[in-house]
């Protein structure tokens, strides 16, 4: 029952009540048409999907994308396809997807679309047979890096950065580099002791992914990492705690966090830093797909459609995710600065049981270490 209370709470504010749509007739005035033009460039064909979406009336969502960005969002979707409501169900990115797969496997109603930002779990299910093909119109306008097999899509393009409160972290002092990083927690040890926080891979697929994709591209992370293990750190299974955590002062630094939300939080607190190493600045895609077992497939299609069109994506970059499209104006990081996590198969090499488990064990190893500190 976890699931369903977040869904209802969200459809109240999401969805129109039917019985508040009052049918054009005697007592009311004539309304314009609600006939809905497909979008420019679609093919003639789409003009079915829309008719089928209505008639389905509703499509079902499970993402980890904050509700406050996807609620405009949504407002926009169902401006541009009134009548159908939108349920959307945030949920943490290892709940998901137990979720959705006992679901699915119980042939219980789930979701239509799964969206989420552990990458490496997203290939897995669409791997695992868990997605449906389709080939959106909008793909021609997205990198080849952000689709894999037509069925999965990276919607968003987020840089992963580290996050500092300018009140101890002194001006001269802020870590423009991992390597920065490291040189400060080793001459700053006392300092920073119990004040540094990360995701903890055993318990967070987003944390592991960023983990894991730090060691794929340097060796020098486990240099960094027994840096970061010797003060003590906060280990966390999501952003807020860790944006929150420095903010007030509790934390100092806080690595790998989802920047978009990081420059979001920056504008409320003007002690909160955040800096995009300039050596790589990790780049990951939250990844939408439509469940092969969808019960509203053609409004999932609209919705997806929607996400990936220039009208979504624009909504996405007025609300702190990046988008994916290269047309939309936004924020960019420097080309050889920006580290692309690529939609694609080779997510799924981390996944293996026995590399999981070797890659946890030197984890843990690291964090023992730090431990034993003097």
């Amino acid at each position: 029952m976890r699931i369903l209370t977040p869904l209802l709470a969200i459809a109240a504010l999401l969805a129109v009540p039917a019985a508040a749509q009052k049918p054009a007739g005697a007592n009311s005035a004539p309304k314009p048409s609600t006939a809905v033009q497909r979008p420019a460039g679609y093919p003639r064909s789409y003009d079915t999907t829309i008719a089928d979406a209505r008639t389905e009336g509703r499509v079902r969502i499970y993402a980890n994308a904050d509700r406050a960005e996807l609620v405009p969002v949504v407002e926009a979707f169902k401006r541009a396809y009134p009548g159908i409501k939108v349920f959307y169900a945030d949920l943490g990115s290892t709940e998901m997807y137990r979720r959705f797969v006992s679901e699915t496997r119980r042939r219980q109603y789930s979701a239509d679309i799964v969206w989420s930002s552990a990458m490496d779990q997203q290939i897995k299910l669409i791997n695992d047979g868990y997605a449906q093909q389709y080939a959106s119109p909008e793909k021609p306008a997205l990198p080849e890096t952000a689709v894999w097999k037509n069925m999965g899509y990276g919607v968003t393009a987020e840089p992963i950065g580290i996050v500092y409160n300018r009140k101890l972290v002194p001006p001269a002092q802020v870590p423009r580099s991992h390597q920065d990083l490291e040189n400060l927690l080793r001459t700053r040890r006392a300092d920073f002791t119990g004040k540094v926080a990360t995701f903890d891979p055993a318990r967070s697929n987003t944390g592991y992914l960023y983990l894991s994709q730090d060691f794929q591209t340097t060796r020098d992370t486990r240099s960094l990492m027994k840096a970061i293990a010797d003060t003590g750190p906060v280990l966390a299974t999501n952003t807020g705690p860790m944006l929150a955590g420095v903010a007030s002062g509790k934390l100092a630094i806080a690595y790998n966090v989802i920047g978009s939300y990081a420059l979001e939080q920056a504008r409320w607190h003007p002690d909160l830093g955040v800096v995009f190493p300039r050596d790589y600045t990790l780049v990951t895609s939250r990844i939408a797909f439509i469940s092969r077992e969808a019960r509203h497939p053609a409004a999932a299609r609209l919705f997806l459609d929607f996400l990936l069109s220039r009208a979504g994506q624009g909504q996405l970059a007025r609300h702190s995710l990046w988008p994916v499209r290269s047309d939309i104006q936004a924020r960019r990081l420097p080309a050889g600065q920006a580290r692309t996590v690529r939609v694609g198969p080779q997510l799924l090499v981390n996944l293996d049981r026995l590399t999981r488990e070797r890659f946890l064990r030197e984890w843990n190893t690291i964090l023992a270490s730090g431990k034993n500190k003097p």
